[in-house]
C-alpha cells in the first residue's frame, strides 16, 4: 500500500474541526473586557473534593509566561499579583457555546454539525459548498472559509478559534491537534496527499488523537516507535494484536477514516450511572449511607426520565488515598441481580445491602451507582413478599418527586437525612459538569 492508492480510492469531504482556544478562559477574558489572548487569567475550581482547588482552564499567556497548566492544584500556581484567577461559570460557558454553534448553524446544515465537546465541533461542508462558493466567490477555498468564519466569531463573540481542515473527520482533528495550535493563522490544513509529511514523522504516539498512553507503550514493544512504522506495519499483525482497534490504528496512521456526520451512531444504552468525589474523607457508614442512598435516587430518576428499568444494581465504593496505601486496597465494586424496576426505594435498598456485604470499615473518598441490563420500562413487577400497596404507593410519591423537582428544581424536596452532615445532594445541585454553575463574577 503506497500513499498514491489512498488517494486515488477514498473519498473526500471538506471537513473541519474548531475549537474555541482556551474556551473557560476567554469567555471570563472577554467577560473582563480583556483579550484572550493577552490576558493573565486562570479559571480555578474550588470545590472542596479538589483539595484546595484544580486549574480547570488557563489563558494562552498565563501558559506561556507563567507555566500554568490544566489540572495544576493551586498551591502550584505561581503567585503572581498580575494574574486574574477566577471561579467557573458553567452556565456561562454552555451558553457561549451554543452562541458559537449557532454562528456555525450559518455555514452547515444541522446534521453536517456535530457538537464534539464544550468547545470543539465538527463541520461538514460537502454539502453545502456549492451554495458557500455562491455566496463568498467561486475562488472560495476550505482555509478562506475557516478565516471568515474565525473573524465572524471574533466580531460577535470576542473569542479566537483554532481550525483544522482534512479530508475528513479524524483528519481534520488531527490538523487541528498538530499543525493549527501552532500556526499563526491558527489554521492547519491536511490532505491524503501530505500525510507522509505531517503525521508519519510523529514519534510521541500518545500525542495523536485516539491514541492514548498504554497503546502507545504496546506499539512500541511491537517496534512502532512513529506513526511512518504504524502506517508500514503488518496490518494483519495489528489485527491479531489489538482486535479491531488495530484495524483503526492502521487506517488512522493513512488518514483514513470514512464516517460521516449526518449518519448519526445511536449507542443503545446499557446502563446508567453516576457517581462523586466526596467533599472530605467519609469514615461513618451512616454518612457514607446517605450518600449511596441520594446518588440511587438519582439514578432510579433518571430511569424514568428515560422509561427504563434496571436488572441489576452496580455499586463503587473508592477509599481516600491514605486509607488505600493503608491497607493496599484502592476500594470495591460490586453487582447484584434485582427484580426489573426503576423505584427509588427497590434501588437504594439494593445498593445499600451491598455496601454492608461488603463494606470493611476503610475511609472512603469515591461513590459511585450504576443500573444495568436495561429495558423498557412496563407493567411493575411486584415483590411478593412486600405489600402490594406500600410498593404501589413508592411508585405513585417517586412520580409526584420528579413532577415537583422537574418544575421546582431539585433541592424543593430532599428528605431530612440529606440535610445532615453527611448529605451532599443540596450542595451539589448548583453545580454542573461538577463546578460553579453560577454567572456572576468570580
Amino acid at each position: 500500500m503506497n500513499i498514491s492508492e489512498v488517494v486515488n480510492h477514498e473519498p473526500r469531504r471538506k471537513v473541519m474541526v474548531i475549537d474555541s482556544k482556551s474556551f473557560y478562559a476567554s469567555v471570563e477574558s472577554v467577560d473582563r473586557g480583556l483579550n484572550p489572548l493577552q490576558s493573565l487569567l486562570v479559571v480555578m475550581s474550588q470545590q472542596e473534593n479538589t483539595n484546595g482547588g484544580l486549574v480547570l482552564a488557563a489563558s494562552p499567556l498565563a501558559k506561556k509566561e507563567l507555566g500554568v497548566k490544566n489540572v495544576m492544584r493551586q498551591r502550584d500556581v505561581p503567585n503572581d499579583p498580575r494574574l486574574i484567577i477566577v471561579n467557573p461559570r458553567m452556565n456561562r460557558y454552555i451558553a457561549i457555546n451554543k452562541k458559537v454553534n449557532d454562528i456555525f448553524r450559518k455555514f452547515v446544515a444541522e446534521e453536517d454539525l456535530h457538537l464534539y465537546s464544550i468547545d470543539e465541533s465538527i463541520l461538514d461542508f460537502t454539502e453545502t459548498w456549492e451554495y458557500l462558493k455562491c455566496k463568498f466567490g467561486h475562488d472560495l477555498t476550505m482555509a478562506k472559509l475557516a478565516r471568515i468564519i474565525q473573524l465572524q466569531v471574533k466580531k460577535e463573540l470576542g473569542l479566537y478559534l483554532t481550525v483544522g481542515i482534512g479530508d475528513n473527520p479524524a483528519m481534520a482533528k488531527m490538523a487541528l491537534d498538530i499543525t493549527a495550535k501552532h500556526d499563526f493563522n491558527l489554521i492547519g490544513e491536511w490532505h491524503f496527499e501530505t500525510i507522509p509529511q505531517y503525521l508519519w514523522p510523529i514519534q510521541e504516539l500518545d500525542e495523536v488523537w485516539s491514541i492514548g498512553g498504554r497503546t502507545a507503550k504496546k506499539l512500541k514493544r511491537l517496534g512502532i516507535l512513529s506513526m511512518r512504522d504504524l502506517a508500514l506495519f503488518d496490518p494483519y499483525r495489528l489485527k491479531q494484536e489489538f482486535g479491531v482497534r488495530g484495524e483503526e490504528l492502521f487506517a488512522l496512521a493513512w488518514g483514513v477514516d470514512r464516517s460521516i456526520l449526518k449518519d448519526k451512531y445511536i449507542v443503545k444504552e446499557s446502563s446508567l450511572s453516576n457517581s462523586q468525589v466526596l467533599p472530605r474523607d467519609y469514615d461513618d457508614p451512616s454518612e457514607i449511607e446517605v450518600v449511596i442512598r441520594e446518588i440511587g435516587e438519582q439514578v432510579a430518576s433518571r430511569l424514568r426520565a428515560k422509561n427504563k428499568i434496571a436488572g441489576t444494581v452496580s455499586l463503587f465504593i473508592g477509599y481516600s488515598y491514605a486509607s488505600s496505601q493503608a491497607q493496599r486496597s484502592h476500594g470495591f465494586n460490586v453487582q447484584m441481580k434485582i427484580t426489573p424496576t426503576n423505584r427509588s426505594g427497590d434501588i437504594s435498598r439494593a445498593l445499600i445491602q451491598l455496601f454492608r456485604d461488603h463494606y470493611d470499615g476503610a475511609v472512603v473518598r469515591n461513590i459511585g451507582v450504576a443500573g444495568g441490563r436495561l429495558q423498557a420500562a412496563g407493567f411493575d413487577q411486584l415483590d411478593l413478599l412486600r405489600p402490594v400497596t406500600e410498593q404501589v404507593n413508592e411508585a405513585k410519591i417517586d412520580t409526584v418527586l420528579d413532577d415537583i423537582r422537574k418544575k421546582f428544581g431539585l433541592t424543593s424536596l430532599v428528605k431530612l437525612s440529606s440535610i445532615g452532615q453527611g448529605g451532599t445532594m443540596i450542595e451539589r445541585a448548583g453545580l454542573v459538569g461538577g463546578h460553579n454553575g453560577g454567572n456572576a463574577f468570580g
